[in-house]
């Protein structure tokens, strides 16, 4: 199956929001083995809407749709979809009473604009939507089939897992698996990996990120357990050749690493910053369960190594961060109760020295908690 993706609204036109409606359909799409080929935008224009849906009807077997459904005049992806299928919509009489019921229990008489969100067109079915007065629309006809959701994703999200979702058949299982690293270049980690960059199955590709370089492996087969297992076999393999450098995998943050490390030990952790200005804390502050081994930070603009752990001891912490001030270079500190690592660094501007603070003092410590056998378990 062929699938395409259309986001509909001026407003992703002019950048003023970030279409994570794509991205969490793009991956929805790929568990269930759904190869989705193409993705559109759109704004809110009934002729450029309406050819934009004939274009994915000729190339695609399932095109689906957000945006576009309110009861406002500029909300039209009704009238495009009708348009480009040469159908008429009308107010569907039971969609109109449910509608009216949605309003009257809020104590609200529903505006006459409103009707147009209880429309069908005959090859149309509803898609019930609990969080919202915009239905969904459900159409099939000649082999395809489009599916129009509201644009809003607390809305849009139940209505594609619940009323969608299940409708479709799965393809050939994809699975992927993304390996974190720091301390080590996106083209030095391709080069250790080359043959298995080159592999056509399963897929190695490497990308740099915020957070580090990013090692994705992915799999596609007839069962999802046969493409688990071709990804684990690499995984292991590229942990052999990389696994000092990898930090984490698909979801995890380098604060979340080092707050299970400490919780493991029964330890709390306090930083004391100057290059990095506060960005440690607030990336720690950021991961779950905080409270529980974060003591604190200060911020000391222009201070030494010495100034900044005399500032963190009083914080009470077992575990101690420090970054010192520089003008082209640094020593960064981790201090656990039986042990000190440094790591010099060096940087371009106080951009990049705030930066490479942050990522290089957050892998620092975390290295030295790995290094450090689990003190306390706490129950």
């Amino acid at each position: 199956m062929k699938a395409e993706l259309m986001s509909i609204g001026t407003e992703l036109l002019l950048g003023q929001i970030v279409d994570t409606n794509a991205a969490y359909l793009a991956g929805r799409l790929a568990l269930r083995g759904i190869d989705c080929l193409h993705m559109q935008t759109v704004g809110d224009n009934l002729g450029r809407a309406t050819e934009a849906f004939r274009l994915a009807l000729s190339r695609s077997d399932l095109v689906v749709a957000t945006g576009g459904l309110g009861p406002t005049e500029d909300d039209l992806t009704r009238e495009a979809i009708a348009a480009a299928l040469g159908e008429t919509p009308a107010v569907d009489a039971g969609l109109e009473a449910d509608l009216r019921e949605w309003f009257a229990a809020r104590g609200l008489v529903m505006p006459e604009r409103n009707r147009k969100q209880a429309w069908l067109i005959p090859s149309a079915k509803a898609l019930p939507n609990p969080n919202g007065t915009a239905p969904g629309w459900d159409v099939r006809r000649g082999g395809t089939r489009i599916v129009a959701m509201p644009g809003v994703p607390r809305e849009m999200t139940p209505m594609w897992e619940h009323g969608v979702e299940p409708t479709l058949a799965s393809g050939a299982a994809l699975r992927w698996r993304t390996l974190k690293l720091l301390g080590i270049g996106e083209s030095a980690v391709e080069e250790r990996l080359a043959e298995l960059v080159r592999s056509a199955r399963p897929t190695v590709a490497t990308y740099a990120k915020n957070d580090g370089v990013h090692v994705r492996i992915a799999d596609k087969a007839t069962l999802a357990a046969d493409a688990d297992a071709n990804i684990a076999r690499i995984e292991r393999e590229i942990r052999s050749r990389l696994g000092e450098y990898v930090w984490g995998t698909d979801d995890d943050t380098l604060g979340a690493v080092i707050g299970r490390a400490l919780t493991e030990r029964g330890w709390r952790l306090a930083v004391a910053e100057s290059l990095s200005a506060g960005d440690i804390a607030r990336a720690l502050a950021d991961a779950p369960d905080a409270a529980r081994w974060f003591a604190g930070a200060v911020v000391r603009l222009g201070a030494d190594a010495d100034a900044l752990a005399r500032a963190g001891r009083d914080l009470g912490a077992e575990v101690l961060l420090l970054t010192p001030d520089g003008l082209s270079e640094s020593e960064l500190r981790a201090i656990t109760p039986s042990r000190e690592r440094r790591l010099p660094i060096r940087f371009r501007s106080p951009a990049d020295g705030r930066r490479r603070a942050l990522l290089s003092g957050l892998d620092l410590l975390r290295r030295t908690l790995g290094d450090d056998a689990p003190a306390v378990r706490p129950e």
